[in-house]
């Protein structure tokens, strides 16, 4: 899996099983025989799109690669409460210092996903994608980023060398949005498309003057949008639109009937509510 190839997602496993375990897991030293062995379940406690099975095996192996374990579920499946995700057996200690662990990366990851998927089915629109952005928890990139397209979402760019993207403070240091095209355009591979950020008709007209493959309409009106769009789509097809900014659940069955290309959301990501799952040792 493309996201999990990466060395960021281990120094991120690395990190949290430092901050939970440090030294040992004391109560489960003190209360546990080191040979006991036992059989554990995660159990869902609520309806959910599961994600975060695949955080499993790297967490154990780097605990206790002898603990055996089943996932159920796959990632991206839409699950109800009380559906049985995955089983575990082996060493109680290895497996209670793992619990923790496990349960915050899977309940953070399934609720993005179930959250991109409730965004994406009130969308209702095969042509426009919901596509997160970099609002993500900090660390968490690739495992946010992740969870969106296991919602049934898309990503924006990783990261700042991934695409070019001109907002307001670019716009500002360069002195116009027509001289910030302008520079990308002599200036960066060929092999990327131009995105630049409007917030109103003005610039508008001249992200479309100045070459803009993209743009961005960012915080505006749908009586703005519907007269951008026209403006857009009179010069040329070709141009992706996208529109982002307080994009909420409930603006989406309006933005679903504008010709847009793209609608970005901070949401799926800044202000996550994790879904509810447990382990329950048998």
């Amino acid at each position: 899996m493309y996201f999990f190839v990466s060395p960021a997602i281990h120094k991120l496993i690395d990190l949290a099983l430092e901050e939970d375990i440090i030294n040992s897991d004391m109560t489960s030293l003190y209360t546990v025989e080191e040979d006991k062995n036992i059989k554990a379940r995660i159990i869902a406690k609520e309806d959910m799109v599961f994600c975060g099975g695949i955080i499993i095996k790297p967490v154990l192996d780097k605990i206790d690669s002898s603990v055996n374990f089943e996932l159920k579920i796959k990632d991206g499946e839409f699950i109800k409460k009380g559906t049985e995700c995955a089983t575990f057996e082996g060493n109680a200690i290895s497996i209670l210092s793992a619990e923790r662990t496990i349960l915050n990366f899977m309940q953070r990851m399934s609720g993005i996903a179930t959250k991109t998927n409730l965004f994406v089915k009130t969308l209702n629109n095969d042509k426009i994608r919901i596509v997160d952005t970099r609002k993500t928890l900090p660390g968490f990139r690739y495992i946010d980023k992740y969870s969106v397209k296991t919602g049934g979402g898309y990503n924006h760019r990783m990261g700042l060398s991934d695409a070019i993207l001109i907002k307001e403070n670019h716009i500002k240091s360069a002195g116009s949005i027509e001289k910030a095209i302008q520079k990308v355009k002599s200036e960066a591979p060929h092999t990327m498309k131009t995105e630049c950020e409007v917030t109103n008709l003005t610039e508008v007209e001249e992200a479309v003057k100045s070459g803009a493959d993209i743009i961005m309409l960012d915080n505006m009106t749908i009586e703005m949008m519907q007269e951008a769009i026209k403006i857009i789509r009179s010069k040329s097809r070709d141009i992706i639109i996208e529109v982002s900014g307080n994009v909420t659940l409930n603006r989406l069955p309006e933005l679903a009937k504008l010709d847009i290309d793209v609608i970005s959301s901070g949401a799926l990501t800044h202000s996550v509510i994790a879904a509810d799952l447990s382990m329950k040792f048998l």
